[in-house]
């Protein structure tokens, strides 16, 4: 454990920091529901005191004419049917301030949950490529719904309503030690007990249930892995494979919850055993004070009453305890998911970026890859507006990363990005963003409709303007003979399209969008003949007249690009027209081609 680590709040103090902030926009709702509480308090302190009149007035009625029962009033049809309405009356308006409040809470912390949740998934969606790369995707999606439920639960079942049993408990050890000093230790000495016990039992607790939480979202993890690659899995046989690893996550999971549960079963049963050693002694000695006339017996009733209602919120806080340190667990686990530093955001003052041609500059870029290894240094590169550039390089040169800062998917550690002469960092991520048109090797559509799939390019384009980008990127015949046309339901990715036909509807996106500058990341790399001579159909309407940056391997676009760079070791170690470096027998793009046409040849 480092020594940042230590120096960490405990899970009970970050989990509070972390819901502190959203408490106060449902300040009128928790001071509503903390009134109704009280008042719930009030009434359950008053609800013994009608058992108490009838017990000394039927023990008066019965002969008691000396000690301290003496000189209460007999029992009569009035005096006991006043004291079964008032006990009703109390009993119904306790039910009702119980609901307002139980209702209170529940709203406010769904509230405050949703709150969180969004606070979070916004979080997520800042964090840069080089965090979501080696992110457990599944353990998020589990922290994202089951920390963040678990903490809006908790808190409406166990959190809030323990501040009412607090509230009791002190108040009913007043009204006790003003009935009898001598059996208000009592109370005093059950919760020094119950203190003693949870204040290990809890640390404990939420130890075990931190290590639940994690093996969970490993499981969740595990999941999203396997069914993400489905069609790997199947096509190689691995369902027994991925069987057993989830197998083995979830036997893992199930022991660390039983331990946690365990834990929290022993504090609560040891719990029962004070309240129940407190109860017989109050029973022993409250008695022998009655006899010594001391007490009355309506007295000892109230006050054994009042003992059971003292001694409940301790067991309440030893059967919830388990829960918040569960949730305690889970707030931590949410806490440290936002702690994670957002690398990319605008600056203070950034500015919109204003209009322009496209043109892009980057001046002595320095960045490392994310393990501490130099990746550019002092690398530059300027690029005309309306030109074609293909980056070429050997795996692992950077090309995409760099690709990447043009959009700020993530920012240099040194060195300066530009478009139109304007620092990146100057201006907003939207208007930078808004500026750049990417497709992708992999074309990642989203379960909706083809039409709002296209429309993610340009949100206000109008029907008309998405059927023309899908015209333009040659994708309108074959969307029409979709089931539902431009209507039809996609799944998850667009899995029910073909290679081609997603990256289609990705080039439509962006034509949509419209932006001056267009990034192309392998754009057509594994797709057949006929898709390949399709999507660059496409690609060549989406660049015409603007400026493109394209990563990819294959020859026919490398030649027709009108500048060619070669990125390696950090640098860029050849640029040029591609007719000239081809000239070139000793250049690498010449040494790559060479190698490809003898790939291809052989393959073909």
């Amino acid at each position: 454990m480092t020594p940042e680590t230590d120096k960490r709040p405990g899970p009970l103090r970050r989990t509070l920091g972390l819901l502190r902030p959203h408490l106060r926009g449902e300040r009128l709702l928790l001071s509503g529901g903390l009134l109704a509480m009280f008042i719930e308090v009030a009434l359950r302190v008053a609800e013994p005191w009608p058992l108490k009149f009838v017990v000394d007035a039927v023990t008066v009625s019965l002969g008691a004419t000396s000690g301290a029962a003496a000189g209460g009033p007999p029992a009569t049809v009035p005096l006991l049917l006043a004291c079964g309405l008032l006990l009703i009356g109390i009993v119904g308006l306790r039910a009702c301030s119980q609901y307002l409040a139980t209702v209170a809470f529940a709203l406010a912390g769904s509230r405050i949950a949703t709150r969180i949740r969004s606070r979070l998934f916004a979080h997520l969606q800042s964090l840069t490529l080089r965090y979501h790369s080696t992110a457990a995707h599944g353990d998020n999606v589990q922290r994202l719904v089951g920390d963040v439920g678990r903490l809006q639960e908790v808190a409406v079942t166990a959190g809030l309503p323990l501040i009412g049993n607090i509230v009791t408990l002190v108040v009913l050890a007043v009204v006790m030690a003003f009935l009898d000093p001598l059996l208000a230790v009592v109370v005093l000495v059950a919760a020094v007990l119950y203190a003693l016990l949870s204040r290990t039992g809890a640390k404990k607790i939420t130890a075990a249930a931190r290590r639940t939480r994690r093996s969970e979202g490993d499981l969740a993890n595990t999941a999203a892995e396997t069914f993400g690659a489905i069609r790997v899995v199947q096509a190689f046989g691995l369902e027994r494979q991925r069987g057993q690893a989830f197998e083995r996550g979830n036997e893992r999971a199930l022991g660390e919850g039983v331990k946690a549960r365990r834990l929290a079963a022993g504090l609560e049963r040891s719990t029962d055993v004070i309240v129940g050693l407190a109860l017989a002694f109050v029973l022993v000695f409250g008695g022998w004070r009655v006899i010594e006339g001391a007490l009355t017996p309506g007295d000892l009733v109230i006050f054994t009453s009042y003992l059971k209602l003292a001694l409940r919120p301790l067991k309440d806080l030893a059967k919830h305890t388990g829960r918040i340190a569960k949730a305690c667990a889970s707030g931590e686990r949410v806490a440290d998911l936002l702690d994670e530093e957002t690398e990319v955001a605008d600056r203070p003052g950034a500015l919109s970026l204003p209009g322009g041609p496209g043109a892009v500059e980057l001046r002595d870029i320095r960045m490392d890859d994310g393990r501490g290894a130099e990746l550019f240094r002092g690398l530059s590169l300027q690029v005309e507006a309306g030109t074609s550039v293909c980056v070429l390089g050997p795996s692992g040169a950077g090309k995409s990363t760099l690709a990447g800062l043009i959009t700020r998917a993530a920012d240099p550690a040194g060195g300066t990005v530009a478009i139109d002469g304007w620092d990146v960092r100057r201006a907003t991520l939207e208007s930078v963003r808004a500026r750049v048109s990417v497709v992708h090797q992999e074309s990642v559509l989203f379960a909706t409709t083809v039409r709002e799939n296209i429309r993610l390019g340009r949100l206000d384009a109008t029907d008309a303007e998405v059927e023309q980008a899908a015209r333009r990127a040659q994708a309108h015949a074959f969307i029409v003979g979709l089931p539902d046309g431009y209507d039809t339901e996609l799944g998850d990715r667009g899995q029910t399209l073909s290679g081609g036909q997603r990256q289609r509807i990705a080039i439509a996106r962006a034509l949509l969008r419209d932006a001056p500058i267009v990034v192309l990341d392998e754009a057509t790399t594994g797709l057949d003949p006929a898709s390949k001579a399709a999507v660059a159909a496409s690609i060549a309407s989406l660049t015409q007249g603007r400026t493109t940056i394209s990563i990819t391997h294959d020859p026919a676009a490398i030649r027709t690009a009108d500048r060619i760079v070669w990125l390696e070791g950090g640098a860029i170690v050849e640029d040029g027209d591609p007719a000239e470096l081809l000239a070139r027998h000793d250049s690498r793009l010449a040494r790559w081609m060479r190698a490809a046409s003898t790939t291809f040849g052989r393959a073909a």
